[in-house]
């Protein structure tokens, strides 16, 4: 599994609202210039996590964005999610119920649903705010739960 681009700077961009959350509406050139990301790009990604309900927006010369919510409720889980659409690390755990002919025959169905639920566990554990203590804590390349 490899996360794309569009869910590391998703999770950047909700992190950069989360730092700023006390400003009120932050302009999304604001938070391109910071996070080093093209505007145009945010607009994709500020465009699903929208429809989402996971911003408040704001048009006009005070307009930006903000969290909908505080950063404790945001998961890295939640919000990977909607820019991967999927964290399932095999095609054949896509769906709720396994549709592959061979998923009662297979030898490793097990181990991949194991890891499927760790990736889930392990990313729906984390919050914004958890990010945020840590790194003022530790510095940003030490995050450990």
């Amino acid at each position: 599994m490899k996360i794309s681009t569009k869910g590391r700077y998703a999770l950047r961009f909700m992190l950069d609202l989360a730092e700023n959350k006390d400003k009120g509406f932050v302009s999304l050139k604001e938070i391109a210039v910071r996070q080093d990301i093209s505007k145009q790009y945010l607009e994709h990604i500020v465009s699903l996590l929208n429809t989402s309900n996971m911003l408040r927006t704001n048009r006009g010369k005070q307009g930006g964005y903000m969290l909908a919510r505080p950063p404790a409720e945001y998961t890295v889980g939640q919000i990977l999610r909607i820019t991967e659409s999927s964290l399932v690390p095999v095609a054949c755990l896509e769906d709720d119920v396994n549709q592959c002919k061979r998923a009662e025959s297979c030898k490793t169905l097990h181990m991949w649903s194991g890891f499927y639920k760790l990736i889930n566990e392990y990313f729906d554990g984390i919050t914004l705010q958890d990010i945020l203590d840590q790194h003022s804590a530790h510095g940003a390349d030490n995050y450990v739960i």
